[in-house]
């Protein structure tokens, strides 16, 4: 088998924590030939830890897209730099793994979203989520209406920023605390909520937005609330709160109101998806948290190698970026806001 080999940009804790433990487990398949970061002392760890020469490590992401041994580049970087390095790297000529949003703005993400045409390569956007055993598994108990016609859902995502900005987390990031990009946390975080809706449903054909004001940086609202209607005929209400805690278990969570019965999803690391019937039958299926990471390595291999559509490229990204900007604009402008032209955006 053809090792795919691989250069890294960024290896803070998104490389440490979601995708070296995945390339790890896709040794096979994936050979780490560079890395890349602005610390040198991080960099020069990680050049211990993969094995590689003093040659192989970078403080300047410019001169490692220039290696003409590496095939791809995995772009962990903060959501400011995500699309000058992608476009760099395209014009370089190398095929992508961008990590999600692909730009601080829609303007830049349109941008990012012409890359593959404009230089040839191929880009998948590392949504988790849309890879995730739980939203497929979600999926296709809708798509197949194993509990009757899906009618409405409600979703509630409790995400406590401030109990974790001073521990180990991804929220002690200084440009995560004090972002330069719109919506903050809601576009780092809560992108990835709307995406597992997204690709349960579909496109979104209208919503309406409310969100809290508050002072602090990462989010420009302590909670809001959204509610949604599908192409697919689906109604639904979205709340993310990522200014406090959820303290009463289990959680609220995803729960989908079928015809037949209920799909109840308490979090993405429960390891159950609970099926309540409206006989009073009960099922519960398993599924293995935190997947998404080796699936969607594992899809962009195949399509590097021509076995399998892109699952995630940069238009379907697009349409979960723009859900995030129509629920800022709904906020701002008290309005209904169409968010999507199209019914969904398919799979192969």
């Amino acid at each position: 088998m053809e090792k795919v080999r691989i250069g890294v940009i960024g290896t803070g804790m998104a490389w440490e924590k979601l995708h070296y433990p995945a390339f790890r487990e896709l040794a096979e398949y994936y050979e780490i030939g560079a890395v890349c970061d602005l610390q040198p002392e991080l960099a020069e760890s990680w050049g211990r830890v993969l094995g590689l020469a003093p040659k192989d490590i970078y403080t300047d992401y410019r001169q490692l897209i220039h290696r003409p041994d590496l095939q791809a580049i995995d772009i962990l970087t903060p959501i400011v730099d995500n699309h000058r390095v992608a476009a760099e790297a395209a014009k370089a000529g190398k095929n992508i793994i961008l990590e999600k949003p692909m730009g601080a703005t829609y303007q830049e993400a349109l941008a990012t979203q012409e890359l593959p045409l404009r230089y040839g390569i191929k880009m998948m956007i590392a949504e988790n989520y849309r890879y995730s055993e739980e939203f497929n598994l979600i999926r296709k108990l809708v798509t197949e209406e194993k509990l009757g016609p899906p009618v409405f859902f409600i979703y509630n995502s409790t995400n406590c920023f401030p109990c974790a900005m001073k521990k180990n987390t991804f929220s002690a990031k200084e440009w995560r605390q004090h972002p330069v990009y719109p919506g903050g946390d809601i576009l780092d975080a809560a992108i990835h909520n709307l995406a597992g809706i997204r690709h349960i449903f579909g496109g979104i054909k209208n919503l309406q937005a409310f969100g809290l004001p508050q002072n602090d940086d990462y989010s420009p609202y302590a909670a809001l609330t959204v509610n949604l209607q599908f192409f697919s005929g689906v109604i639904g209400q979205f709340s993310y709160y990522p200014a406090g805690r959820e303290p009463q278990k289990p959680s609220i969570g995803l729960r989908i109101f079928c015809a037949n019965g209920l799909i109840y999803l308490e979090n993405t690391t429960c390891g159950i998806i609970n099926l309540f019937y409206n006989n009073e039958d009960h099922e519960e299926i398993g599924f293995r948290p935190m997947r998404g990471y080796y699936n969607e390595l594992l899809n962009f291999y195949h399509h590097l190698h021509g076995q399998e559509a892109l699952g995630v490229p940069p238009e379907m990204e697009l349409g979960d970026m723009r859900a995030v900007f129509a629920i800022l604009q709904s906020i701002r402008e008290v309005e209904i806001v169409k968010v999507d032209r199209e019914k969904a955006y398919s799979i192969v």
